[in-house]
């Protein structure tokens, strides 16, 4: 998962380099109501699995996959 997160934000830098701006539109939908209801119960998801096994670590391991879904679900869809 970190890789993916690492993959997510190295393209944001790349476009951002190239588009000056397009970082702050490319994150924009993961401000957005249900991006950020998902991202919150992925991290509570996340925690409440984790937090048996991993103790404090599953909050690490919870912001990031909250992160990475309140992304995911914040992209526009290219459905006609």
């Amino acid at each position: 998962m970190v890789i993916v997160v690492a993959a997510l934000v190295i393209r944001t830098a790349i476009g951002e380099l190239r588009r000056p701006g397009s970082a702050r539109q490319q994150w924009a939908g993961a401000t957005g109501g249900p991006a950020v209801t998902a991202g919150v119960v992925a991290a509570v998801a996340v925690t409440a699995t984790g937090w048996s096994q991993a103790g404090a670590a599953a909050l690490a391991w919870a912001v990031l996959a909250g992160v990475l879904v309140a992304f995911l679900v914040g992209q526009p869809t290219n459905r006609p």
